[in-house]
């Protein structure tokens, strides 16, 4: 019997922005996909609540935004 096995690099190119931003938990180091929910703090501001669902550790991120404007 023969055996097959694909290597797979470890290095991600092109990822999108999104995908860099999302927080590990710090307690038990499982991913999270979704924020639990989000509020806006000032105009510029907006605020995620995090929740883990392997051991429910919870904490909030702040992210500001830019504002775009069109030509």
């Amino acid at each position: 019997m023969s055996a097959f096995a694909e290597v797979m690099s470890t290095v991600v190119r092109n990822r999108d922005p999104r995908c860099s931003e999302l927080p590990t938990c710090p307690v038990c180091a499982d991913s999270m996909v979704a924020a639990e929910a989000s509020a806006y703090v000032s105009d510029h501001v907006i605020s995620y609540l995090w929740t883990c669902d392997t051991c429910g550790y919870g904490f909030v991120t702040k992210h500001s935004v830019k504002r775009f404007t069109c030509n």
